[in-house]
């Protein structure tokens, strides 16, 4: 059933999943990453259900080769996955942190050699807590030092990364972030 059910798609539909840095990598004090908003969201008491975080998650940042097998075993030809900006610029601009970028291209490899195609987002609601601490999205410096940011990771990923997302739903970062307070950085 699941064969034909497969067969009725177009041939060029892409079958993936997706995920978001924050909720699934975890080593949030690791490899020179900085701080982002979610850091110090989670850790303000009240803010996220029973007080959980990303600091662990489901530890993605050192189980991505078995992550990656899944994917294969699922016959998965696409993943989106988001590049956390505190990992490649742990000030939100500035020194770019390396060990960052080589996880990245790690995974990006690695995807690719088992014919999944990457879907890469740049920003998935995890701002530096850096920039934050500058007016963050409300400060226009904010939107140059992203484009620094995405700069920088095309660099070094863009001959490999064909697809790539700016913004993973900006409505909440503006509403539920910046209007209601609800998501970090919880400004209301």
């Amino acid at each position: 059933a699941d064969a034909t059910l497969a067969a009725s798609f177009p041939k060029n539909f892409l079958w993936g999943a997706a995920t978001a840095s924050y909720q699934i990598e975890g080593a949030t004090r690791e490899d020179g990453r900085g701080l982002s908003i979610w850091d110090a969201f989670a850790a303000t008491p009240g803010k996220t259900y029973k007080g959980e975080t990303g600091d662990i998650a489901t530890n993605h940042y050192h189980l991505w080769p078995q992550d990656v097998a899944l994917m294969t075993d699922l016959h998965l030809s696409a993943y989106r996955f988001s590049i956390a900006w505190p990992r490649i610029l742990p000030e939100g601009r500035g020194t770019v942190n390396t060990a960052g970028l080589d996880f990245y291209e790690r995974l990006v490899d690695a995807l690719l050699a088992r014919g999944i195609q990457p879907f890469a987002t740049l920003y998935h609601w995890d701002l530096p807590l850096a920039l934050q601490n500058e007016g963050g999205w409300l400060n226009r410096d904010t939107a140059y030092a992203f484009a620094d940011y995405v700069e920088v990771v095309l660099k070094r990923l863009g001959d490999r990364v064909a697809a790539w997302i700016t913004h993973n739903e900006p409505w909440c970062t503006a509403y539920l972030g910046y209007g209601v307070g609800v998501h970090a950085p919880g400004i209301c």
